[in-house]
């Protein structure tokens, strides 16, 4: 699939949050996190904003020239750790009273590794009339094909069985579910450098 890559910058912002926000408004997660379709179509693009503004700041957001996708990289170092207040500044810019946002982002970094430096996909969208083509495989092999060259490891959290069997092909290993509370299952997996002695 000739899909060119590129990384993504400032001029890109709209286009990341709309393509996000429309990739993501049907996912069992943020249909729980938004339960509603009206409260979802009006809240769920302000957390889509949130998290592209902190990846462009912190991070690298990797984009297909043709504008079907896109995925949320961040540099994980060894001694990482959950920020409570980072939390709290994303809930009071997105939805200061959602409950369940507040849930989540704690639990997700309650499941997230420590100890090992790694890249963490935060989140991979890809326009819906391109969904199962193939598009999502050739963004993150260029991203993975950089940990390998750079010996570092990668972790997601997989929102959907679909994704997560995607994640499977690309040499990611499934942890234990993450259960939400009366709510669906999220799946932490890990995927060592491919070359890498530790795999």
């Amino acid at each position: 699939m000739g899909v060119a890559v590129r990384a993504a910058g400032e001029g890109d912002r709209e286009f990341v949050v709309r393509l996000l926000d429309a990739a993501f408004q049907d996912d069992p997660v943020s249909g729980w996190i938004f339960p509603g379709a009206e409260y979802r179509r009006a809240t769920h693009p302000r957390l889509m904003a949130e998290f592209t503004d902190v990846v462009l700041d912190e991070g690298r957001i990797d984009v297909t020239e043709d504008g079907s996708a896109c995925a949320l990289w961040l540099s994980v170092p060894e001694d990482d750790h959950p920020d409570d207040e980072a939390v709290a500044r994303l809930l009071e810019a997105v939805d200061p009273d959602n409950v369940r946002l507040d849930l989540i982002a704690r639990m997700t970094a309650g499941v997230h590794p420590r100890g090992r430096a790694h890249e963490y996909l935060w989140m991979i969208a890809v326009t819906p009339e391109r969904q199962g083509r193939g598009t999502g495989t050739v963004l993150l092999g260029s991203a993975l094909d950089r940990c390998d060259r750079e010996d570092r490891p990668a972790y997601l959290e997989a929102s959907n069985a679909r994704s997560r069997r995607l994640y499977e092909r690309l040499g990611f290993v499934t942890g234990e579910p993450l259960v939400l509370p009366d709510g669906p299952s999220m799946w932490p997996m890990w995927r060592e450098p491919r070359g890498s002695a530790a795999q």
